[in-house]
């Protein structure tokens, strides 16, 4: 049995001996979205076209979080034959929760004990990870949250990713956008290259004109993304891709 498999089942067995009877569901949120570019990166000199439909949940609980996500990308003309799923499911530990200790200080808000799981993806992708992470109280922003993973690659050598997420919500009168998004970069190894990928979206809360904020948004994703996949530039180039997007959240 491996050392992360032994990880893994040691925080089973303390999450199960937990106060599961104080337990508490703060939020979930749910969402659909539809994104369409022409300037996906691609094998070759040619760029790709494809419409992506996600499903997003997110939770917040007294004991952690959870985030899940699956796409599925739609190619268009030569690219239609490069339809896949794509989906990763990330939980996080409250060690504050599970030890019963206030862990907060200052701009630190928690420290978790995270993981991710990666499938799919038009391979047999099922990349386990974990790691260690905070929660920040940054003011202004919605949240913020820092992650440090050791990545055990099914298909490539094992290596390390540091996750940056945020969101950030503005108002103007009536008007309210969030900025939102991801930051992933991974290391290198023997057989691949170190990558980053810098993934934004800039909404605005078109609900909130009608009486339902929250509910649906129009807005832009951003993907720029050296060494895609690992890859280095001679065989992919970096993407640099804008995004139509809308969203809708239930």
């Amino acid at each position: 049995m491996t050392t992360l498999r032994k990880t893994l089942m040691a925080v089973c067995i303390a999450a199960s001996f937990a106060p599961a009877a104080h337990a508490e569901k703060f939020f979930s949120d749910s969402s659909i979205s539809v994104l369409y570019s022409d300037d996906y990166e691609a094998f070759g000199p040619q760029k790709r076209t494809d419409t992506y439909f996600t499903f997003e949940n997110a939770t917040g609980h007294n004991w952690g979080s959870t985030f899940f996500f699956v796409d599925r990308n739609q190619g268009h003309g030569k690219d239609a034959d490069s339809d896949d799923l794509y989906g990763e499911f990330a939980p996080n530990i409250s060690l504050g929760w599970l030890t019963g200790n206030d862990l907060s200080d200052g701009l630190i808000k928690d420290v978790t004990l995270s993981g991710q799981y990666e499938m799919g993806g038009g391979t047999d992708v099922n990349n386990l990870m974990l790691g260690m992470g905070l929660d920040w109280n940054i003011p202004g922003l919605q949240f913020f949250g820092t992650r440090v993973y050791h990545v055990n690659n099914s298909e490539t050598d094992n290596d390390y990713q540091l996750t940056v997420v945020w969101g950030a919500p503005m108002e103007f009168g009536p008007t309210r956008i969030l900025f939102d998004g991801y930051i992933d970069w991974s290391s290198a190894a023997d057989d691949h290259e170190s990558d980053f990928h810098f993934n934004p979206q800039l909404k605005l809360d078109i609900g909130n004109y009608f009486g339902s904020p929250s509910v649906l948004y129009a807005g832009i994703e951003y993907s720029y993304w050296n060494n895609k996949y690992g890859l280095d530039e001679d065989v992919m180039d970096t993407e640099s891709a804008v995004s139509a997007l809308v969203k809708f959240h239930f």
